[in-house]
């Protein structure tokens, strides 16, 4: 698996805990629905995932470049 396959299975599964949350404890789980959001915009505009340092740490690997020759 690499990083940027690490982050979205993260991402999804912190949307799909936060919904459980919701459903079964508080609707104020939405809460964190919105800060994953908001945490996945400001990474696709400034390219700074804590995220992807987490996961590198773990020892995922970056994709290979693509090759457009």
């Amino acid at each position: 698996m690499t990083v940027e396959n690490g982050v979205r299975v993260m991402a999804g599964t912190m949307v799909l805990l936060s919904v459980a949350l919701v459903h079964f404890v508080s609707p104020w789980w939405l809460l964190l629905t919105a800060f994953i959001g908001l945490n996945l915009i400001q990474s696709a505009l400034t390219g700074i995932c804590p995220a992807t340092t987490i996961l590198r740490k773990l020892g995922l690997k970056d994709a290979p470049a693509c090759d457009t020759k």
